[in-house]
């Protein structure tokens, strides 16, 4: 099986692309024809990314939720051709993003995109586990420090991010790091 196989066996998110403010209708769409249509197996989640925000109305402070992407609507889902077959023919979506045409099936978003948007709503992403202690030596893989290595400082397990310190210019410097940005270093 390869590794494109198993990655649509699996449960990831997918990006909608919708009529510009029918984003709420589409979600009711796609969670009606789900039920209906038994596919709750492959359809977990639709999801319209807002935010909350303040306006000044009439000399008050009001709070209204505004789209994050106009135009686009979230989808959980493990990506079968059933599921997909459903979710691409909803009233409303004109298409997944990231498909090729031709029938092609989208690729899903990174763990670190779904983890942004979450966030940008003010929820809290998934839980993050890593398999690090302080005192171990590591590689960063992204980012200004990219391929240099460091040694692991502290952890912000709220905020899934890591303290390494680098050396730069004869100095150690302390940079703080998102869990997927780092890898451990086996040494012997």
């Amino acid at each position: 099986m390869s590794i494109l196989d198993r990655m649509y066996e699996e449960k990831n998110w997918y990006v909608l692309h919708t009529y510009s403010g029918y984003e709420k209708k589409v979600q009711q769409n796609l969670a009606s024809r789900m039920k209906s249509m038994g596919m709750e197996e492959n359809i977990f989640e639709i999801l319209v990314p807002e935010q909350e925000v303040y306006e000044e109305k009439n000399g008050e402070m009001v709070s209204t939720m505004k789209k994050t992407f106009p135009g686009y609507v979230l989808v959980e889902m493990i990506m079968s051709d059933e599921a997909w077959y459903i979710v691409r023919n909803t009233p409303g979506v004109t298409g997944f993003v990231g498909s090729h045409g031709a029938g092609s099936k989208p690729s899903p978003m990174l763990p670190e995109e779904v983890d942004e948007i979450f966030r940008g709503m003010g929820v809290n992403p998934r839980k993050v586990e890593i398999e690090l202690d302080v005192g171990d030596v590591v590689e960063i893989k992204s980012g200004a420090f990219a391929g240099m290595e460091g040694i692991v400082e502290a952890f912000d397990e709220e905020k899934a991010k890591v303290t390494v310190s680098v050396e730069m210019f004869g100095r150690e410097t302390n940079t703080v790091l998102d869990y997927f940005q780092v890898k451990e270093i086996i040494t012997d």
